[in-house]
Order: structure tokens, then C-alpha cells, then sequence
């Protein structure tokens, strides 16, 4: 057995429910491996995923390991299930149940705090609520959240927050616990929900706010994600290029290290920000509008192209 598939193997035995996919559980990369989590979602507390888009090696070995084509692959106690049409026909027949076994948990009720005012707001709006109907807060695989007034559901997980009925898909229920709903009155207002479990997300950054954080921090990662020829006609001072040898440097760096980054419209670095967000740094930020608008709003003497 080659070295890759040895490591594939310890990947499988990790855990007692393994999937492969794109992205991870918090964000998925594709619409396949969306579907699946989705499903495991329901009846699992935690498992363990395996970023294919983070390895080639392991993204190719494991259709040889599995003999399966494709990706997402879920393997359930060391063996391999299927891909997602499988595993969606499974869930649909009661299979996938009977094979997690004693893993199915049912979800507890989260603890969901709504403040007085969102509350009045969601007692008006449930007056013309019918039978069965309550607040419905659903929250996706990457952490979006929905608010509606809609029936009960099988399974829903229903809870009492400030006096008002919320109800929860089981997927959702595992997402929920320490949210917060707040409403804010205003032109601008709206619901303002707070959730602890979502994963760390790109933070924006105007150029003024990033030339600030370098005068305070002239250590700071600002990482230019433009090729070697546009940076050869226009750069701001204090960054780096984004090449191998400085790929390999941050890839060391702790994963609590601030990291901003920049190209020349925002739209690059934006997935620059992004992919080290999938390698599980935590403070990661992109400058809106790139060099672009570093030339117009801090530094004019640096050229426009």
C-alpha cells in the first residue's frame, strides 16, 4: 500500500463517521458535499470531514481507496458507504439510520436568548399565525440564518424564547445553541442574530482601516495576492508578495495570526482570504477595492492602472 493511501486509511480509522468532501462542515465547496452534510447534520452531533480541496494526493488517492469516482465519500465505521446520490437514496429509505446505529442522537433544545423588542415584534407578527404555526429560525451549513412564520415539522425542535414558540429543523437545532436575536427599529433596522457557532468569516477592511492597523503594527501580514508584474508597477509599502517561499512562511505562522490581504479590484484577495480561512486561520481580512482604492483614498503618489 503506497504512503497516500496508508494516510487515507488512518483518515478512515479516525473516527466512526469519516467524510471526504469539498470544504468542510461549516463551508462546504460544492453543492454535493453541501447535501450530505446536510443529511449527517440530522442525526449527528459531530463527526469528522476531510478537505479534498486541501490535498490533491488525498482528493485522487481516496477514489482509488474507495474504488468511487467522485467526491464527497462517507465512510461509517471504516467502511465505505457511498457518494451523495447514495447516501441521500439511503436517508430517504431509513438505511443511513439503521448504519449510524447507536451514533443517531436526537438534538437538545438550544438556548436562543430574543430581546423584548424582537420579541413584541414576532408576537404581532404570529397573530395571524394558524394551527401549529410558529417562528421558524432555520440555519444552513454555512451558518445563514432565516426567520419566518411556518407549520411544524416532523422532528422540529420546538423551544420557548421570551415568550415566544420557536421551531428548528434537527440541522438547525445543532447550530443554535447561544443565539441571540436582537431588533434594531430604524431605516436601517432589522433582526441583528448573533450565533457563536458560526466559523470565522472574511472581516472587509477599508484602506484607511488597514493603513491604520500597519502604523500600529508595522509587523503586520499584509500579503499582496497580484502577480509580479502588476507589483512591479504599483505596491504599497509594507506588503508582500504572495509567492511560494511566503505561502510556506504563513502556513507555519500560529493560526490566531492576523493576516490581510489585498490585489487590485479586492475580488482576488477576497479568495486568498477565504482559503486561509479553510486552513484554519481565525483573523483573516481583505481590503476593499485593493490597491485601486488604497491609490485614491490613502496614498495617490502610488499609480493607478
Amino acid at each position: 500500500m503506497s504512503e497516500v493511501l496508508e494516510t487515507i486509511e488512518k483518515l478512515v480509522k479516525s473516527d466512526r463517521v469519516v467524510l471526504f468532501m469539498k470544504g468542510n462542515r461549516a463551508a462546504p465547496q460544492c453543492g454535493f458535499s453541501a447535501t450530505v452534510v446536510e443529511i449527517l447534520d440530522q442525526y449527528l452531533p459531530s463527526y469528522t470531514t476531510v478537505n479534498v480541496l486541501s490535498d490533491p494526493q488525498i482528493r485522487d488517492g481516496v477514489k482509488q481507496y474507495a474504488e468511487w469516482p467522485t467526491i464527497p465519500q462517507l465512510f461509517v465505521d471504516g467502511q465505505f458507504l457511498g457518494g451523495c446520490d447514495i447516501v441521500r437514496e439511503m436517508d430517504a429509505s431509513g438505511e443511513l439510520v439503521k448504519s449510524l446505529g447507536d451514533l443517531v442522537k436526537p438534538p437538545a433544545p438550544p438556548s436562543i436568548t430574543l430581546t423584548d423588542e424582537a420579541a413584541t415584534v414576532f408576537r404581532e407578527a404570529a397573530k395571524d399565525a394558524g394551527p401549529g404555526e410558529g417562528l421558524r429560525l432555520t440555519i444552513d451549513g454555512r451558518f445563514s440564518h432565516d426567520l419566518f412564520i411556518g407549520p411544524g415539522r416532523d422532528g422540529d425542535v420546538e423551544i420557548e424564547a421570551n415568550g415566544v414558540k420557536l421551531l428548528l429543523d434537527r440541522p438547525s437545532a445543532r447550530r443554535a445553541d447561544g443565539v441571540s436575536i436582537a431588533y434594531i427599529d430604524g431605516p436601517q433596522g432589522g433582526f441583528k442574530i448573533d450565533n457563536p457557532n458560526a466559523p470565522p468569516s472574511v472581516k472587509s477592511l477599508a484602506p484607511a482601516e488597514a493603513k491604520a492597523m500597519l502604523e500600529r503594527d508595522p509587523g503586520l501580514h499584509f500579503i499582496d495576492v497580484r502577480t509580479p508584474a502588476e507589483r512591479e508597477r504599483a505596491q504599497i509599502p509594507g506588503t508582500v508578495l504572495l509567492d511560494p517561499p511566503t505561502m510556506a512562511k504563513l502556513s507555519k505562522l500560529p493560526k490566531d495570526t492576523p493576516l490581510v490581504f489585498h490585489c487590485h479590484h479586492g475580488q482576488r484577495s477576497q479568495q486568498a482570504a477565504m482559503h486561509f480561512l479553510e486552513l484554519g486561520f481565525r483573523t483573516v481580512y481583505n481590503v476593499v477595492g485593493g490597491i485601486e482604492a488604497w491609490s485614491r483614498e490613502v496614498d495617490p503618489s502610488i499609480p493607478r492602472y
